[in-house]
């Protein structure tokens, strides 16, 4: 083979309780795949020919042992992707053929799964009752339950210390509302309480797989602060295929809470919609339950009457409900050939694929795949609102130009 051949030959590497897996082992693996979203564990599956059963009952790959994967190119340095602990086996023991045997492995968020608690985040003071702790402190104690060393990006935890001081400072002088304030854990898993209060920030909640501390690092980052392209790829050349989708769901862009003021005792609906065309956020504040008859652009309003809040609540509630179904008025899918930048939570630029469905995408879910295929990367993306602040054709995004033709009479 000739240099220039070596230098695009995919290539993978395996450690497990942190030492390089046996060659047999190695050379038993005929396919690797390793998964990343947004929404759930990071994940990995090996396909592995399992002749004579050698590997059925290996201590090697035991439930809950480490297991670590790097991918890449040869001769460069193999890039670690994940970091995990094996969940499952799956095997077939078919007719004709050799048996062979699935090894599944997971990020240590799968561990945040686990069971449901009940319980509250305060700090008792004496003549001032509980004392809600921050959401940055209560994300951080649930992350360290698990042996997960919380991140928090510097404008991410501002944001939250700002909004969590806001509604102390109402709230002050009521022990009552200040009662409200404090975070519950009611009957939830650890992950689930963990993403309803990253949602109601506006985080998103990822695994760090990078360095020493690689599959630990609990990463929440504000998406809104990471907007540069990772990559680009264009239709034609790197981007193999692609497939957008454009939904008139994520064009119901206003969301309604009602809340109760007992101090004045009265309700207020207050309406929370974006404005497409001007990508900007209208906000309207009515007295009693619903909105005024005939109020325009009020009438398409999701009402959240089945979601409790108050005054001190709302704001958080319509930010997880609102962003949730703006995010997903324009998605996709696409391939390419291998491309470890492709991860959840990057940003992908996206040419050659018109104005209306070019520019940029936020990576929601991607699979790198090592078979005897070769090495390919398959990803979902969304459109986000933060991305209409940059200009559509800094994001890359041309309206395509054709010389008109003359259809036969």
């Amino acid at each position: 083979m000739t240099a220039a051949s070596l230098r695009f030959a995919p290539e993978f590497q395996l450690r497990i309780r942190g030492q390089a897996v046996p060659a047999t082992l190695r050379a038993s693996v005929s396919s690797v795949s390793y998964q990343s979203g947004l929404d759930g564990a990071d994940r990995v599956e090996l396909a592995l020919v399992n002749e004579n059963l050698r590997w059925l009952d290996h201590p090697l790959l035991a439930l809950d042992n480490e297991l670590s994967l790097s991918m890449g190119y040869a001769p460069d340095p193999l890039e670690q992707v994940f970091v995990g602990e094996i969940i499952g086996h799956s095997a077939a023991f078919p007719a004709g053929g050799a048996p062979t045997l699935t090894v599944v492995a997971q990020d240590r968020r799968h561990r945040l799964q686990q069971g449901t608690k009940v319980r509250w985040f305060a700090v008792p003071i004496n003549c001032m009752g509980n004392w809600p702790l921050p959401d940055v402190a209560v994300a951080g104690i649930v992350g360290l339950e698990h042996g997960l060393v919380p991140i928090f990006d510097p404008i991410s935890a501002a944001l939250s210390f700002l909004i969590g001081g806001a509604e102390i400072a109402v709230a002050q002088g009521d022990p009552n509302a200040m009662q409200r304030l404090v975070r519950k854990q009611v009957s939830e898993s650890d992950f689930d309480f963990l993403r309803r209060i990253a949602h109601e920030n506006g985080w998103e909640v990822l695994i760090d797989h990078d360095g020493p501390l690689g599959g630990r690092k609990l990463r929440f980052l504000s998406l809104a602060e990471h907007l540069a392209a990772d990559l680009t790829l264009k239709y034609g050349q790197s981007l193999i295929d692609f497939s957008p989708r454009i939904t008139a769901v994520g064009q119901v862009a206003r969301i309604a809470v009602r809340f109760w003021v007992p101090e004045i005792k009265m309700d207020f609906t207050v309406t929370i919609g974006w404005d497409w065309d001007r990508n900007s956020l209208n906000v309207s504040i009515s007295p009693g339950f619903g909105t005024p008859a005939g109020t325009p652009g009020t009438d398409d309003a999701i009402r959240l009457v089945d979601e409790p809040v108050t005054q001190f609540t709302a704001p958080r509630v319509v930010l997880r409900k609102l962003l949730a179904r703006l995010n997903q008025r324009l998605t996709a899918s696409g391939s390419t050939v291998g491309d470890l930048r492709l991860r959840a939570g990057r940003v992908v630029r996206l040419e050659g694929v018109g104005e209306q469905f070019g520019g940029l995408y936020r990576v929601t879910a991607a699979t790198s795949t090592m078979d005897g295929g070769g090495f390919r990367t398959r990803f979902e993306a969304r459109k986000e609102i933060w991305f209409g602040s940059i200009p559509l054709l800094e994001q890359g995004a041309v309206r395509v130009q054709l010389q008109d033709q003359q259809l036969p009479a």
